[in-house]
């Protein structure tokens, strides 16, 4: 639940370890901004940006393209050997508004050619998803669920399980993950679509506005695949659906044999194996009141995902006071609990999902979400700058000082 506005393209990544900054917007604008923070990855030659994990059951088939491969413009393939062997491949792209990063290597059964086709067919998933899913496109199944409420609209099988899934995590959660925050679309303006001079919504207008915020008001048929939602309201996959297609896109490299990589959309990320010298992927967090690059904490990812919500991507500072693009779905305003959330999880959607729902929630209510969550952990920097770390991932996370304190 993040603040509307148009999504902008990424500033190019730093290359010291920094964490991923960001909060909820989606396929191209919604919950996670675009002009988030990304992590950085201690072995990339380029910026980094990574995630996801689990395939879909429902999730078609991925067939490779044929080798040549032909890279999408503007990303082109860095391939560089390693001292024991296996050769890595390092591409960068843009895709659903921010920037995406894949890293793989090269084993005894599959080629450089091979991973070079496999990142292809994931970033085409990913642009695929997009169409799909994108509430910020009239054509995709979103935009037309929005255009016509009150009325059961069609989708497909992996839209319709992403609406599921969000619902549920909306329920667990209390309501503070909600997608039909999208009915206060353009009341708070962040990222590309701020004023240049910032300027708060009244009150009146951010009463009536949420009104219409209420994941309970959302319907879905499963046998049909059908979503019928109020005259009025609006949803938007930006909170969970970067996650989710993510997750496809690892689907995608698992089911081409690769064994060892990452896939980072934005900051949502996914380290698959270990790395050639038998060391874990390691990413840094970012330091909610530095600028970026500069970390407080790195934390290791093997087959495992990484999310995190932050209130200084895309945000303004009036008086004292900072506002940010991750509302929460009770009030109507910007959450203050938090500072950032990191979380850790066996999947990209669960890590996306949960972050924000964190975030608004704060430490102790947040933790009790997370450790209700199978195989889910979390850092948190809270609104008076304390650094929480849940227990199951104490052994995954080495802090090196204490974030920065600000407004």
């Amino acid at each position: 639940m993040s603040g509307p506005g148009q999504p902008t393209r990424k500033p190019p990544l730093y290359s010291q370890l920094s964490v991923l900054g960001a909060v909820c917007l989606m396929l191209g604008a919604c919950n996670r901004g675009v002009t988030e923070k990304t992590p950085e990855l201690a072995d990339a030659t380029r910026p980094s940006v990574a995630a996801s994990a689990a395939s879909s059951a429902s999730a078609a088939p991925i067939v490779l393209p044929p080798a040549p491969y032909l890279p999408v413009a503007p990303g082109t393939p860095v391939v560089s050997p390693t001292a024991n062997g296996p050769e890595k491949v390092d591409f960068q792209d843009v895709a659903m508004g921010t920037n995406v990063h894949f890293i793989a290597y090269t084993n005894p059964k599959v080629d450089v050619e091979h991973v070079k086709a496999a990142i292809s067919a994931g970033v085409a998933e990913m642009r695929r998803l997009e169409d799909v899913m994108s509430e910020w496109k009239s054509d995709s199944e979103v935009g037309k669920i929005n255009a016509n409420p009150e009325q059961w609209v069609s989708v497909g099988p992996q839209t319709f399980e992403v609406i599921s899934r969000a619902l549920a995590e909306s329920k667990a959660s209390g309501g503070a993950f909600d997608i039909t925050f999208q009915a206060m679309s353009g009341l708070w303006k962040f990222g590309s679509a701020a004023d240049a001079v910032p300027k708060l919504p009244t009150p009146a207008e951010v009463a009536a506005r949420r009104k219409l915020v209420d994941y309970r008001t959302v319907e879905l048929d499963p046998k049909a695949l059908a979503v019928r939602i109020p005259k009025g309201h609006k949803i938007g996959l930006g909170g969970i659906a970067k996650g989710y297609i993510v997750d496809r896109a690892v689907a995608v490299m698992k089911q081409a044999g690769i064994e060892c990589f990452l896939v980072q959309a934005g900051g949502d990320l996914y380290g698959a194996g270990k790395k050639p010298d038998g060391s874990a992927w390691i990413s840094g967090i970012q330091d909610p009141r530095q600028v970026e690059g500069v970390s407080f904490a790195s934390i290791a990812l093997t087959d495992h995902a990484f999310s995190t919500a932050g209130d200084y991507a895309r945000s303004y500072v009036i008086g004292k006071r900072r506002y940010h693009h991750i509302i929460d779905p009770h009030t109507g305003y910007p959450a203050t609990a938090s500072r950032s959330v990191t979380v850790w999880a066996d999947d990209a959607t669960t890590a996306d999902a949960i972050d924000d729902a964190v975030f608004i929630l704060g430490p102790e209510k947040g933790l009790k979400l997370v450790e209700a969550t199978p195989g889910v952990g979390v850092v948190i920097v809270d609104k008076n700058n304390k650094v929480w770390i849940s227990p199951r991932i104490a052994d995954q996370v080495h802090v090196t000082r204490e974030p920065t304190d600000g407004i």
